[in-house]
């Protein structure tokens, strides 16, 4: 369900404890008093990032510790009909990763699980940094439940113990060639597969894309080869069209 009406444009603010506690972080508190110039009486929306959303009132306009009452609980804002996972390989360019968790935050994505492939150019993140642009990628488009961000894993790692009811892998390869065979497939388009209202996982490869052999190995876990279309596309951009492909078909 959306939030509709006058809500879309209230401001937001972010309290993971907003359900016992009424006092806004204080970078929060910082941003809604002395940069919003916000007063007594004046109405806010407040997200927990656990499914929470409510409309509050500023009672007690302080920067470092800005209290509010709840006066209303709000439809779960954001909240969607399925569940996507996306696994990608980080970015040498490290801004174009940070564009990728921000783009996929506001289309739509449950959760995110970097990780280390063969041809991988990145191996290391900040995930204190990811969550920050999580966190605001969120407010700015409301929802109340925030993408869950997976510490780092190795790719062998992530593709055993990662559950979905369909779990795809994206790759550029008409055949891949390993130490064992060569597997020819056709890959169809990701939209053509999906189902509606399902848990869904995708693979997204670094810049030199997945090697053959952990192709092979994510079709021996029961991951399906697809195609996210015609174009060669980078890292980042493969991730968002994944994610606004299951948001699509999921309208």
């Amino acid at each position: 369900m959306l939030i509709e009406g006058s809500y879309r444009t209230m401001t937001v603010f972010y309290a993971p404890d907003a359900t016992f506690s009424n006092i806004l972080p204080e970078e929060e508190s910082q941003h809604a008093i002395k940069v919003l110039r916000l007063q007594k009486g004046d109405k806010i929306m407040v997200v927990d990032g656990k499914g929470g959303c409510f409309l509050a009132t500023i009672t007690l306009p302080e920067s470092r510790h800005c209290e509010f009452e709840i006066s209303e609980i709000l439809p779960d804002a954001g909240n969607t009909n399925y569940q996507l996972h996306i696994v990608i390989a980080p970015t040498k360019n490290i801004e174009r990763f940070e564009w990728f968790i921000e783009k996929a935050t506001e289309i739509g994505v449950h959760e995110i699980t970097p990780i280390i492939c063969r041809f991988s150019e990145r191996k290391i993140v900040k995930p204190e940094r990811l969550e920050k642009i999580i966190v605001a990628a969120s407010k700015q488009s409301i929802k109340a439940n925030f993408p869950l961000l997976h510490p780092l894993c190795s790719y062998e790692e992530a593709i055993k113990k990662i559950s979905a009811e369909q779990k795809f892998i994206a790759h550029c390869y008409d055949e891949v060639e390993t130490n064992t065979c060569i597997r020819i497939k056709e890959k169809k388009l990701l939209k053509n597969l999906v189902r509606k209202s399902s848990k869904v996982a995708i693979l997204i490869g670094p810049e030199g894309d997945f090697s053959p052999d952990e192709v092979e190995k994510a079709i021996e876990e029961g991951y399906e080869p697809v195609s996210l279309g015609s174009s060669r596309l980078r890292t980042e951009t493969a991730g968002m069209i994944a994610c606004a492909t299951v948001a699509f078909v999921n309208q």
